[in-house]
């Protein structure tokens, strides 16, 4: 592991050696949002290099493809883009346009970063979801040689102290990390090994990333953590702020008027963050609590150390706080073992919380987790008939909940232009798209909307007046 870079030291000569020009970044991102945070933290340390970001591949000067390792399929596929970079990075280079620099970061680098070196051999470098802010010093060293792999440590005090404040989002809304890692240690999971135990950034830090935010126009933020409700941050008086606290916080940002969070976890749904719903008008009506199962046995198996009847109290709790919040799951079907009884308690969960969204996959086993070696692994082919039934059940929530707001009148955050003339797109409190025609002068803005219809994935509204 390479000592901390500097935030402030100057563009690297090795990397200036082509000329001032700006050069191309493309940046592809696999998985959750906070590998979308990471991704956009990226191009900021990389900015001050001459780094522009570019929406294709082809004749970028610098390639990262940020990986995900939760399910094998998303793995799989990196290595199938390494390949098409590098038939591109050839071609550039016999047709004497320059040299293309190609990394891989996150997950699966921090797993598999041997692997990748040997596999692809087009891969100038490998970076781990905790070193990615050493990117311009590591650019440098591989202008002189290829094949460094950074990132087995983990220290994630280290990179957000080295990022500048200053970031490059672009609308109303941001992504923002405040938790990192996992010591829960799903039987599933591969988080605890390639994103290291829990941490927590300090309050000070994170509310000067916010403010920074609200400057640039954000007017909603997603706190992200991979437990994010387990957030223990110190704060400005040296004791530990819980994710509620800190909301409150936010909250008292000019400019700052939604926040949410995600991914969370049932064990750390405190008494003051359910407290918060109902007390904190800035937080959204809408959680993602992952359950991942239905079937008291399975999660046992899941070592999620909760069970069904712990997951339903939460709930009641949660919609006493906030009659009107909107649940979002995560469903893992097919884990070794399950039984078409414990499949029944899952869809029997599903029916009793009714959701409004959710999340579902096969289960997918991941080298060097337990579960990946347990007996009694569950066909594909029955596993993907209960994956269908599920989701078909889920289908038919989300688009019931849709609906069910057709006639009343939200709040939405316009973001953006729509595809039709003066039509505009905007984010509901339940975090569904909502289109709006006569709408683009709006953005940047919360307006009433009544809402006319629900499809599966938006919702239809008109303005009740303009600002």
């Amino acid at each position: 592991m390479t000592d901390t870079l500097d935030p402030t030291v100057a563009v690297p000569d090795a990397v200036r050696a082509e000329g001032d020009a700006p050069k191309r970044l493309f940046i592809k991102t696999y998985g959750c949002q906070m590998n979308v945070y990471d991704s956009e933290r990226m191009a900021d340390v990389l900015r001050p290099l001459g780094y522009a970001t570019t929406d294709t591949p082809e004749g970028a000067d610098f390639v990262i493809l940020n990986t995900c390792h939760i399910r094998e399929k998303a793995a799989e596929k990196v290595y199938s883009e390494l390949g098409k970079l590098r038939q591109m990075k050839d071609e550039k280079a016999a047709n004497g346009h320059g040299s293309m620099t190609i990394a891989v970061a996150g997950c699966v680098a921090q797993a598999e970063g041997e692997e990748i070196m040997r596999r692809q051999p087009a891969v100038d470098l490998v970076v781990g979801p905790q070193a990615y802010h050493q990117l311009p010093e590591l650019l440098t060293r591989t202008a002189r040689a290829r094949g460094e792999r950074i990132g087995a440590d983990f220290a994630p005090n280290e990179k957000f102290d080295a990022l500048p404040v200053a970031r490059g989002t672009d609308g109303v809304t941001a992504f923002l990390t405040v938790q990192e890692g996992c010591d829960k240690f799903c039987t599933f999971c591969v988080v605890p090994y390639t994103r290291g135990a829990e941490w927590s950034r300090p309050v000070k830090a994170v509310l000067e990333e916010a403010r920074a935010l609200a400057d640039r126009g954000v007017r909603e933020i997603t706190l992200l953590g991979q437990n994010v409700n387990a957030y223990d941050g110190e704060g400005v008086d040296g004791k530990p702020f819980t994710l509620a606290k800190l909301a409150y916080a936010l909250a008292e940002i000019p400019g700052i008027d939604r926040i949410r969070y995600t991914t969370s976890h049932p064990n750390d749904m405190s008494d003051d963050l359910i407290a918060a719903h109902g007390d904190l008008q800035a937080l959204m009506p809408y959680l993602h609590l992952p359950v991942q199962s239905g079937s008291d046995r399975i999660l046992r198996l899941m070592n999620r150390k909760h069970g069904r009847q712990k997951y339903f109290d939460l709930i009641d709790r949660i919609r006493e706080a906030r009659p009107d919040m909107a649940m979002s799951g995560d469903f893992i079907v097919g884990f070794p073992g399950e039984t078409d009884r414990d499949f029944e308690d899952t869809l029997d969960l599903v029916r009793r919380v009714n959701y409004a969204s959710a999340f579902s996959f096969m289960y997918s086993p991941r080298p060097g987790t337990p579960a990946a070696t347990m007996a009694a692994q569950v066909p594909d082919d029955v596993a993907k008939a209960r994956l269908h039934a599920l989701q078909s059940l889920l289908t038919e929530q989300q688009v019931a909940f849709n609906q069910s707001l057709a006639g009343r009148v939200l709040p939405v955050l316009f973001e953006k232009k729509g595809r039709h003339g003066q039509q505009a797109i905007g984010r509901s409190p339940y975090l569904q798209s909502v289109h709006v025609e006569d709408a683009d002068h709006l953005i940047g803005q919360i307006v009433e909307v009544e809402i006319l219809s629900g499809q599966q994935n938006s919702l239809t509204g008109k303005l009740i007046q303009t600002r």
